[in-house]
């Protein structure tokens, strides 16, 4: 399993977030990635994305991983 755990901070907003990914095999031969966010210590938000390989998620979970850090997230994997 692929994971990655990012976080972002910003006390003077109280703002607390976590995003994290997974990219899992399906039962279907099919590769997901699996998306959750949402405020640290709260149940997030869960949004799935199916692919036809396994580079294809990987490459989706790289790509929104580069976004989310660009915004001031932080890499806690």
């Amino acid at each position: 399993m692929n994971q990655i755990y990012l976080e972002f901070h910003q006390d003077s907003e109280n703002k607390h977030r976590f995003y994290q990914m997974f990219v899992l095999p399906t039962l279907f031969d099919d590769w997901s990635l699996v998306r959750e966010w949402g405020r640290i210590g709260s149940p997030g938000t869960v949004r799935k994305e199916w692919f036809a390989t396994e580079n294809e998620a990987n490459l989706a979970r790289q790509t929104i991983a580069r976004q989310k850090i660009k915004k001031g997230y932080l890499d806690r994997s």
